[in-house]
């Protein structure tokens, strides 16, 4: 909407800045930043309020004596705020006129729509596992589809969805993917992303600290994709208006940096899977939209450790009735073997920006 400015700067000169894409991402974080910031403790006294605390997920699980009791008393459903931020973030600083950014936008609020209800059942009626695993999982598939058939509808897209590019090679491996197993393999990005952040939502901090290094990394190769020269200069795909989606991320970053001022150890409020869900799904979007798929697993490495780590964990107590860590996800493997809670999340950002900076490198070690 603030775009709109550039139109009268032969009355005001500096009003041509909102033709930048960069200066508008800037502006979007920054909005995004302080939106969290100024309204969380509202938010927290809202939730608190209508007793918003979802049950312990550990009860059970681990000894008595690595449940923090405290954070059953902490309100859930936090994403509320980071995805309002993010919304309201976009519309104010983003080409609405983009198709781009209004799949990113509806993918946002249908995620964090399936997040609340899965909250909500958490909440309201103290299950702790809220709605049906596999209801949660089908209408994640459903969205992440509806998300990639618009984007291969798209004149922009539609010819790249059926390309595979991996990291470190300067030309896609695959050119003419079968539609359907392109669909699957983007549906599956999307949703595993999805779910990958919301295993890594266990201690104060982590989930949304990790998904501020993984947005700006793609944040950048959306931008570089949306840049004709820079695109053929690093081998990359070049998709016309793609540097847009640059302000939807910049909106992501800026909201989660003003949630951890909330959500830092000890927090005072976590995000939940309205929060959780949406931040995961969207960045699996821009991994799809920019073919950086697998690169994905590289920049986002602590979201594939938590993942990973309870597939392993399962997969061996069905099949040999064996744990292999202390417990899963990896975070409280860590916690049982002594490590602080401040100690897990710091060194897992420190991976988080290790594994972003060689998701970049990618870019130009080919």
């Amino acid at each position: 909407m603030l775009y709109l400015l550039a139109e009268y700067q032969d009355i005001f000169g500096p009003l041509r800045l909102f033709e930048y894409v960069t200066f508008r991402a800037g502006g979007a974080a920054f909005t995004a930043m302080i939106l969290c910031y100024l309204l969380g403790p509202m938010t927290v006294k809202l939730l608190k309020k209508f007793r918003a605390t979802a049950p312990s997920r550990l009860k059970g699980l681990v000894s008595e004596e690595f449940i923090d009791k405290q954070k059953d008393k902490t309100p859930s459903m936090g994403g509320i705020l980071i995805i309002s931020s993010i919304t309201i973030s976009t519309i104010l600083w983003a080409m609405l006129s983009n198709p781009l950014v209004v799949v990113f936008l509806a993918t946002l609020l249908s995620l964090a729509g399936l997040g609340f209800l899965d909250d909500y059942a958490k909440v309201a009626h103290a299950k702790r596992d809220g709605i049906s695993g596999k209801l949660k999982l089908f209408l994640q598939i459903a969205i992440a589809l509806s998300a990639v058939f618009f984007l291969n509808s798209l004149p922009a897209t539609g010819d790249l969805l059926q390309q595979l590019m991996l990291p470190f090679y300067k030309k896609p491996v695959l050119t003419d993917i079968p539609l359907w197993a392109a669909f699957a393999f983007a549906a599956i990005v999307v949703v595993g992303s999805s779910n990958a952040v919301n295993l890594t939502d266990g201690k104060d901090g982590l989930a949304v600290g990790c998904s501020i290094f993984c947005t700006l990394t793609f944040a950048t190769l959306a931008y570089l994709c949306g840049h004709k020269l820079f695109a053929g200069y690093l081998n990359i795909p070049f998709i016309p208006g793609a540097s847009e989606v640059v302000v939807f991320a910049a909106s992501i970053a800026g909201a989660c940096i003003g949630f951890l001022w909330h959500n830092c150890h000890p927090a005072s409020m976590f995000m939940g899977d309205t929060g959780s869900l949406p931040l995961g799904g969207t960045i699996g979007l821009i991994a799809v939209l920019v073919k950086q798929e697998l690169v994905l697993a590289i920049v986002g490495g602590v979201f594939v450790m938590e993942a990973v780590s309870v597939i392993i964990q399962v997969t061996s107590y069905k099949l040999f009735k064996k744990r292999v860590f202390l417990c899963t996800p990896i975070h409280h493997h860590f916690e049982q073997k002594g490590w602080t809670e401040t100690q897990i999340v710091t060194r897992f950002w420190i991976l988080s920006g290790i594994f972003a900076l060689i998701g970049l490198a990618t870019l130009k070690l080919r």
